[in-house]
C-alpha cells in the first residue's frame, strides 16, 4: 500500500517538474499532473532506457526529460487544433 502511494506521490511531482520545464505547462492541476508523470516516466524509459536514481519504480532523470516531452506534444497539439478551428 505505502510502495503504491510512493509511486503516485511520484508520478505527481515528476509530472509537476516535467510540466515547469516544457513551455506551455501541463493543465489539470495534479491529476494532470500525474498523468504526465506516469506517461512521462513510460516515453522517457522507452527514449532513454532506465539510468540514473530510481525512486518509487521510476529512473528519475529519464522520466523527468519524458514528461516535459510530453508537454511539448500536448502544447503543440493544443496549438495545433486552436488554430484550425479559428
Amino acid at each position: 500500500m505505502i510502495g503504491l502511494l510512493i509511486t503516485i506521490v511520484m508520478a505527481i511531482v515528476i509530472g509537476a517538474i516535467g510540466s515547469a520545464i516544457a513551455p506551455g505547462g501541463m493543465p489539470g492541476g495534479i491529476i494532470g499532473s500525474m498523468v504526465a508523470g506516469f506517461v512521462g516516466a513510460w516515453l522517457g524509459a522507452l527514449l532513454l532506457g532506465s539510468w540514473g536514481p530510481v525512486i518509487g519504480g521510476f529512473a528519475v532523470v529519464p522520466a523527468i526529460i519524458g514528461a516535459a516531452i510530453f508537454v511539448l506534444l500536448l502544447t503543440l497539439l493544443s496549438r495545433i487544433l486552436n488554430s484550425r478551428t479559428s
